[in-house]
């Protein structure tokens, strides 16, 4: 039996992007309990020449909306990118899965050989349906919940491996 296309990463989008608001909801507990300054969190980076933590998870949905839209043909709306607080950010990833449930299966499916054009910096690249997805999109994807993860992790806030992996069971 063969993996669709869609199989292989709208429902992994969607995945994930729950663990994340999960890991967010956490986050935003333990600044809580500890008296912190969210914005500590939220502005957080962890080298200087890497984006701070909203980024992480602004850009991770922009991952899971553009790469479907682009795939599926199906236009993707465009957020104001203003987030500044957890609950923005959970506000956020919850749009990118309202946006995500309105594609169809048979949008992304069969797309895997058409050739997409996209932006990458300053540059444009070229790439099939089924390379763009599952070389460029779902590793860009998991690189900005992996780094978001990992800043939350740095900074002490008590999630691990289920979590990120199963989120809230």
């Amino acid at each position: 039996m063969t993996i669709s296309l869609y199989s292989a990463s709208v429902p992994v989008f969607q995945h994930m992007l729950k663990n994340l608001s999960y890991i967010l909801e956490k986050a935003e507990a333990y600044a809580t309990a500890r008296k912190i300054d969210p914005v500590a969190l939220t502005t957080f980076r962890l080298a200087p020449d890497m984006l701070p933590f909203t980024r992480q998870v602004l850009i991770a949905c922009d991952a899971a909306k553009n790469g479907t839209a682009r795939v599926s043909g199906v236009e993707a709306p465009k957020f104001e990118d203003n987030e500044a607080t957890f609950a923005d950010l959970r506000a956020r990833i919850q749009k990118t899965q309202d946006y995500l449930a309105t594609v169809p299966a048979s949008a992304v499916d069969g797309k895997e050989d058409a050739e997409f054009t996209f932006p990458v910096g300053p540059n444009t690249r070229t790439m099939n349906g089924q390379a763009y997805l599952t070389t460029w999109v779902l590793p860009n994807f998991f690189f900005h919940i992996t780094t978001a993860y990992a800043i939350l992790r740095h900074n002490g806030v008590d999630v691990g491996k289920a979590d990120y992996l199963a989120g809230a069971r």
